[in-house]
């Protein structure tokens, strides 16, 4: 039994469903701060095209040409970009930088704040964002305050769900995997609040929509703070067991481990993330959105589509889950790395199907059921790895750089979403089923090299790191 700040010996921690209580207030926490963002997410595009890039309005903006000088010389060599291609870019390097600033984030609450007061920090700077881009001379600002306070928030309340259980715990895998469906079932609401508010209303009260769901979500973190490790406890158990101790050798195979993990997972993001950019062409222009074709022929919207991905991962889940607890039981679970490659190969088997339905539709017109079958597999693919991935640092990475690794893995999606966009240029110039082959080859790809990396380096990431808190003696 561990015992607490003051000496006396820690009640056991009480549980709900078979975990921690703090998984559920930081299930609600992640799903809110998700609706924010996906819900600012889903009306960016338009906002820029249809109203802030106007010459009248844009000229406006605060930091407007501080803003199309960076985007400019980033994506198109310094030389003038019209409208739409220009707020591509100014959508591509937001949400690349959104996965860039954790690492910054992560090693700020490493050395200095914790966890805890790191995440209140972000989720105000990112409630105040949502509510200052309803001002559209102020959407320089409010994009920056966005990309800082992700950055203190995203990779320290992942890290806070591995804390909340002991090493070698074998549910940890699984409380990620349902920690990440509060992700999508934020991200699956906020298109329609944000997006029908600002269809409606007004682009603007879409972004306030998304301060509201921030703000709901920072009050559930700060009733969360009861649930979760003591935060100015932990930093002193750090500096006293861990902190103080120079990294092992031990430690630093885990950290290359990790290291060498990144480089092809970066290759599933570059895939994967074609589905809010060529994907989304394919299901506006080349699918037949008939809900029933000859007898019900009302067209789905294109932008529904991208609900279809969200809505699986809460439904799949549970299934998944129970697969890993029923395999778990006889021994047969597979491993870490091994779930990841597996993942990899269903993101490729996605995109064979995309291959397929070009390939009999080479001019348009395929059924939206390709597209269906489309994200059932690449969410399979997705749980597969993304959660796991987040368990896998969680557990492994060395106590003195744990969120820092935490954000070296949302660097990962960063390098993806920058490789994507260069990807998608293809999608205009290559005939549709041999570029959704090319994004299969390259999802087989980095799955094989997964898959090698298994034997190297499952020894190494099952191994305890040297410098991981010694459990309390017992009183």
């Amino acid at each position: 039994m561990l015992t607490g700040q003051n000496g006396a010996a820690d009640r056991p921690e009480p549980e709900l469903f078979g975990h921690p209580r703090g998984l559920t207030f930081l299930f609600t926490t992640e799903m809110w701060e998700r609706f924010s963002y996906y819900g600012m997410r889903a009306i960016l595009i338009y906002y820029l095209v249809n109203y802030l890039l106007h010459p009248d309005v844009f000229n406006g903006v605060i930091g407007h040409g501080m803003l199309r000088g960076v985007v400019e010389f980033i994506f198109n060599g310094g030389q003038h970009m019209d409208t739409q291609p220009f707020s591509s870019g100014i959508y591509g390097l937001y949400t690349a930088l959104v996965y860039l600033t954790p690492l910054i984030g992560g090693l700020i609450a490493d050395r200095w704040l914790g966890q805890r007061f790191t995440v209140i920090i972000g989720g105000v700077i990112m409630a105040i964002a949502q509510f200052v881009l309803f001002v559209p001379s102020l959407f320089v600002i409010g994009l920056l305050l966005l990309i800082i306070g992700n950055g203190f928030f995203k990779p320290n309340i992942s890290t806070q769900v591995g804390n909340l259980y002991k090493p070698g715990d074998s549910r940890i895998d699984r409380a990620f995997s349902i920690f990440y469906v509060g992700i999508n079932v934020g991200a699956f609401f906020s298109p329609f609040v944000s997006g029908g508010l600002g269809d409606y209303a007004g682009y603007q009260w879409g972004f306030f929509a998304a301060g509201v769901g921030m703000t709901i979500g920072l009050i559930t973190y700060l009733f969360a703070l009861r649930t979760l490790p003591d935060d100015r406890v932990t930093r002193v158990k750090k500096h006293d067991q861990a902190a103080s101790k120079p990294m092992t050798s031990q430690d630093w195979k885990a950290v290359v481990a990790l290291i060498l993990l990144c480089i092809p997972t970066t290759f599933f993001w570059a895939t994967y993330e074609q589905q809010g950019n060529t994907i989304s062409l394919w299901a506006q222009n080349f699918t037949n959105r008939s809900l029933i074709p000859g007898i019900f022929d009302w067209q789905i919207p294109a932008a529904w589509f991208q609900s279809f991905n969200p809505a699986m991962i809460a439904l799949f889940t549970p299934l998944v889950v129970s697969l890993w607890s029923w395999q778990s039981k006889r021994g047969k679970e597979p491993s870490t790395i091994t779930k990841m490659a597996l993942g990899l190969f269903m993101l490729a088997a996605s995109y064979v199907i995309m291959a397929g339905a070009a390939y009999i539709s080479p001019q348009g017109g395929a059924s939206w059921l390709w597209l269906l079958a489309f994200f059932a597999v690449i969410t399979m693919g997705e749980l597969y790895l993304s959660p796991i991935g987040l368990a896998l640092v969680a557990r492994v990475a060395p106590v003195q750089i744990l969120s820092l690794m935490m954000g070296l893995w949302f660097i990962t999606s960063f390098t993806g979403n920058l490789i994507q966009g260069y990807i998608g240029t293809y999608f205009s110039v290559m005939s549709k089923a041999n570029f959704f082959l090319l994004c299969a080859g390259i999802g087989a790809a980095a799955g094989v090299v997964i898959w090698l990396f298994n034997f190297p380096l499952k020894p190494i990431l099952e191994a305890k790191p040297s410098s991981a808190l010694a459990p309390e003696p017992a009183e």
